[in-house]
């Protein structure tokens, strides 16, 4: 016997979405009074993506009537993906939750957020996808959610530390932990409503980048202190959940099917996909699962433009954001490695904290194979000559504990971070088509002591 299948919507939507999900699972064999559809409400400025996951959870003892230590199913669709992953990672409870969900399907999954969801906290974006119901929340078009939506956020930077960067396992390779399967369409939105949406590299609204949970972190540290010659300037994280480790969660992209049809009216393709993968109860048949899905969706994925999303955060050495930076990407080619070109990128910064931004490669135009040189730019400023930023690495682009890094500008400091050594490094790479990789930039944040003009931060009062 299955176990109980549990079907959660996303932003903005409606349980009745699911209806021809029910129907095509009904046609192969599964008890509709076994599959129980979730309903939130998102379209409510004062509740969060935390509250949504306690809801679902209590919603799920009380009317799907799943006692708390019964195991099941779920496949959650685009803001879905956050509920769940909220529900599995908070309280201590987490360790008896990641036992029961048995299987995830995640279906163009939100997994780091949506590129649309600034838009939608404007009041444009009420008019269309707001709340009509006339009542307290007439109009309002679900704040809270849409900040944790919104691309490069500080919810989707602080889950990522929760579940894929922690050193707990949430999803792995046997039955402690849920087994996942992420699918999303390889087509974005025609007609009208493509006028007005389809950002690059997305489904219409999802990144695919952002869909799975392949990702890492790096650490580019540029702090210094006058006697520390021995920090670990660039750290690569290890991929979490990756085909090129030995245990993945493919990205499996399906053909012809957009945000809005995938959950509408998904493809035969798609249905039988997931039916396998409800049926998958050890590491071995997740495996071959992988395998077989892989080589299924092969041509789609190879007629996708590859893009990868970075997301990055900087920084101070106490941990403080730093809002006001800027990072150049500028690219040399083997033809001319001197030649430095800026690289086209897609680049958004979060609303509500400006130390976090999102960067969106297409690396088709990137030209991996003959990429020679990439140059980081890093400039930032504190605003005022009472503070300054400043690192390990000079604007000139070299690495000397000799040279002055604290340069005389104070309010305002550069540095070049050249990454061509580890382009021709085989071991460690940089670019990963449909994959999410954050970047923690650290600097100095220091006050000045004394200004040529006299001018000081803090002093004591001469007797």
């Amino acid at each position: 016997m299955s176990n109980p299948l549990v079907l959660i919507h996303g932003y903005s939507d409606v349980p009745e979405s699911f209806k021809n999900w029910e129907k095509s699972l009904s046609d192969r064999g599964f008890d509709v009074a076994n599959v129980h559809v979730c309903g939130y409400r998102s379209l409510t400025n004062e509740v969060t993506i935390k509250d949504i996951a306690e809801g679902f959870d209590r919603a799920l003892r009380l009317r799907a009537g799943l006692n708390a230590d019964e195991p099941f199913d779920a496949i959650v669709h685009s803001t879905g993906m956050l509920v769940i992953r909220a529900w599995l990672t908070t309280y201590a409870k987490q360790e008896k939750r990641k036992r029961r969900l048995k299987r995830l399907i995640a279906i163009a999954p939100a997994s780091f957020g949506s590129p649309l969801a600034h838009k939608g906290r404007s009041w444009l974006g009420a008019i269309f996808k707001g709340n009509r119901s006339l009542g307290p929340d007439f109009m309002d078009a679900g704040d809270l959610i849409l900040d944790g939506l919104e691309l490069a956020s500080r919810y989707t930077w602080d889950l990522a530390h929760r579940d894929l960067l922690s050193d707990e396992v949430f999803y792995g390779p046997d039955d402690n932990t849920p087994y996942v399967f992420t699918f999303c369409g390889a087509t974005n939105y025609k007609g009208l409503q493509g006028l007005v949406t389809n950002p690059d590299g997305t489904d219409g609204t999802v990144r695919w980048a952002g869909c799975s949970l392949n990702t890492r972190k790096i650490i580019l540290n540029l702090t210094t202190e006058d006697d520390d010659t021995t920090v670990k300037r660039l750290d690569f994280g290890q991929w979490r959940n990756d085909r090129r480790s030995n245990f993945q969660i493919p990205f499996i992209p399906i053909a012809g099917l957009n945000h809005g049809s995938i959950i509408e009216n998904p493809t035969e393709e798609l249905v039988d996909l997931v039916v396998k993968a409800l049926a998958v109860s050890t590491s071995e048949e997740f495996q071959e699962w992988n395998k077989t899905a892989i080589q299924q969706t092969e041509v789609t994925l190879k007629s996708m433009v590859p893009w990868q999303q970075f997301i990055v955060r900087a920084v101070d050495e106490r941990g403080d954001p730093i809002t006001d930076y800027h990072v150049r990407f500028n690219a040399g080619y083997k033809d001319s490695p001197s030649d430095l070109k800026p690289l086209d990128v897609d680049v958004h910064v979060y609303s509500g904290d400006k130390s976090l931004r999102s960067f969106h490669f297409d690396l088709k135009k990137l030209d991996l194979e003959n990429l020679a040189r990439l140059r980081i730019e890093v400039i930032a400023s504190s605003g005022t000559d009472l503070v300054r930023y400043y690192g390990h690495i000079d604007s000139d682009g070299t690495e000397d504990a000799d040279k002055n890094t604290k340069q005389s500008a104070a309010s305002h400091w550069t540095a070049v971070f050249d990454m061509g050594q580890m382009l021709s490094n085989s071991e460690v790479k940089l670019f990963y088509p449909f994959t999410t990789t954050l970047i923690e930039l650290q600097l100095n944040r220091e006050p000045e002591a004394w200004l040529p003009n006299g001018t000081k931060v803090t002093w004591f009062v001469e007797k």
